[in-house]
């Protein structure tokens, strides 16, 4: 379900947090942040070095995939559990953004200073969705309503109301149970 660099519709800051949320594939079964090792991967494919990140940073970590897994989610229509959402509320408030402003007068948002670990990873994740949101693209990074799949896509479809991954693979397996269902029912 990759794709080329070049082909990649997610804009570059919601990369990060969809990788995040890819780390698990519930299709196959495996999960890149299962160890230490696996989040020093993620963090050195991504360009995190230098945070910190350690063994007792990943429940943390696995946390924030979740909550926003569950977001993503909701960007679908689910709803996001109360309690996923304040999980995922207090996570985010660990990480506090502040405003820079340069000798141009150009505002950015950029991560605060923050103890190593998790609440540095989770500032970064924090900056990439603070921005998305402000640019308007954050609810078209979705995660894929299939209960097998559940793998983050970026929506560029024109009205933004994707709810598979792929509509070849995810799309035509739901469809299917939807008619198997209605054949079976009787109508």
């Amino acid at each position: 379900m990759e794709q080329p660099e070049d082909r990649d519709p997610t804009p570059p800051g919601l990369r990060l947090v969809r990788d995040l949320i890819n780390t698990l594939n519930v299709e196959a079964g495996t999960d890149a942040l299962a160890t230490a090792d696996g989040l020093a991967a993620f963090a050195h494919d991504h360009g995190l070095t230098g945070l910190g990140l350690a063994k007792r940073d990943l429940p943390a970590i696995v946390g924030l995939r979740e909550g926003l897994r569950a977001a993503c989610l909701a960007h679908t229509g689910v709803r996001m559990p109360e309690e996923t959402a304040a999980e995922l509320a207090a996570l985010l408030r660990r990480a506090p953004l502040t405003v820079a402003v340069d000798e141009e007068g150009t505002a950015t948002l950029e991560p605060a200073d923050v103890p190593p670990g998790a609440a540095a990873f989770t500032a970064r994740i924090a900056l990439a969705v603070a921005t998305a949101a402000g640019d308007g693209t954050w609810t078209r990074l979705k995660v894929c309503e299939a209960h097998d799949c559940r793998w983050a896509y970026y929506d560029r479809s024109p009205a933004g109301r994707r709810r598979w991954c792929t509509m070849a693979v995810c799309g035509s397996r739901a469809k299917m149970r939807t008619y198997r269902a209605r054949r079976s029912s009787g109508g």
